[in-house]
């Protein structure tokens, strides 16, 4: 009677620890989505970042900021935020942008700026053929020639009067 007794004893203090530890047992089985918040911009966007640009171009190339500082617009913030479900790492990245008037002045964050980010867009050129030499022609998609068109339509001619 005694052993019945321990042993419903010790089965009971099993089973309530092992409910109280289930939901960190089988928490791999859970599914936990990716959570992205913010601007997410690849390396080669902002690589084409310039000194001197103007509100519009860097817009366009790094899409619309997260926050503008709602005193002065003359600073931008892009903020990426980026929280894994499977492991709960997170990824936290920021770039600002400050601006004096309507152009580009100064690049402060977590990405890369190009080598070329000093030179104004107006002075910079296309690359070339031949790069090492620094000769060359630029590298210009090809222009499609306006021979024929590429689709070829038919005319059908119908009177209102065939029509109904």
């Amino acid at each position: 009677m005694l052993i019945k007794k321990q042993s419903l004893t010790l089965l009971g203090a099993a089973a309530l620890s092992l409910s109280l530890s289930g939901c960190s047992v089988f928490d791999w089985l859970v599914y936990k989505p990716d959570i992205p918040q913010g601007n997410y911009m690849e390396p080669q966007q902002v690589e084409k970042l310039r000194i001197s640009m103007t509100k519009e171009q860097a817009e366009y190339v790094l899409g619309r900021p997260v926050l503008r500082d709602s005193f002065a617009d003359d600073t931008w913030y892009y903020v990426y935020h980026f929280k894994s479900g499977r492991d709960a790492s997170i990824i936290h990245k920021e770039l600002v942008l400050y601006f004096a008037g309507d152009r580009l002045v100064q690049v402060k964050g977590d990405y890369e700026l190009s080598s070329d980010f000093n030179t104004p867009l107006e002075q910079s050129k296309l690359p070339s053929v031949n790069a090492a030499d620094g000769e060359g022609q630029p590298l210009v998609p090809e222009q499609r020639g306006d021979e024929k068109p590429l689709v070829e339509e038919k005319k059908i001619q119908q009177s209102a009067e065939s029509k109904y």
